[in-house]
């Protein structure tokens, strides 16, 4: 899924699939593979900072050092943790949804094996993100966690999928996301660690509020957790 599935595109085509890929995911929200072209060739500049930042953190170099896959085989041991772990609520998160972690597209438009894992990495590594905010996977929780992931990134895709999101929002949903979600988000992302340096997969059996004040994560708002899903 790293070496074997990419295709190489000069500007033209890079232009040509990142357009298709906003129209048709404009279209069709739920198409998780054309969101994922979109943001790879979109974000090769934002991907470059990323590595960067890894690179020169610890956790972040070991990562890159060992590359690992948030699958199954890997992850599996989260749903054996206790209730209390980061581990365990991840895990939860994933079966109350029945989301399986093998369910990622494949990087297919890097350049390089390096930008390629990083682009994975940061696929890979959502849910943990929605477990660790709190954030339910309907739209205006995945267009929250966007905003957040931009901060963090800044992924020309996540500005591009909140703008999409807002746009399908009814006046109620747009006035509660604008009120709460949005704001709670920007200072989310502002006062958290580098979400993209940390190697989650060592910290399963940490007790889940313990790695939340660790790395300065706020939780959703409860007003957000009302529209749960």
């Amino acid at each position: 899924m790293i070496r074997g599935a990419r295709v190489r595109l000069n500007r033209w085509q890079q232009a040509a699939v990142a357009v298709g890929s906003a129209v048709g995911a404009l279209l069709d929200p739920r198409r998780a593979d054309l969101i994922a072209a979109l943001g790879e060739t979109t974000g090769k500049p934002a991907f470059e900072r990323v590595l960067r930042r890894m690179k020169s953190s610890p956790e972040g170099r070991a990562i890159l050092l060992e590359q690992p896959r948030v699958i199954s085989a890997n992850v599996g041991h989260a749903w054996d943790l206790p209730a209390n772990t980061f581990g365990a609520a991840y895990a939860k998160f994933m079966g109350s949804r029945n989301f399986s972690p093998d369910d990622r597209p494949p990087v297919r438009f890097m350049e390089t094996d390096e930008l390629a894992y990083v682009a994975m990495r940061a696929r890979e590594v959502h849910d943990f993100w929605h477990t660790l905010f709190g954030l339910p996977t309907n739209l205006m929780g995945e267009s929250a966690l966007k905003v957040i992931e931009f901060q963090q990134m800044y992924l020309p895709m996540c500005l591009m999928s909140v703008v999409g999101g807002s746009v399908r929002f009814n006046e109620k949903q747009r006035k509660l996301f604008f009120q709460h979600y949005f704001p709670w988000a920007i200072r989310a992302g502002m006062q958290c660690t580098d979400l993209m340096c940390i190697y989650y997969e060592k910290h399963f059996h940490e007790d889940l509020e313990d790695v939340r004040r660790k790395w300065g994560i706020t939780p959703a708002p409860s007003v957000a957790k009302q529209t749960q899903a």
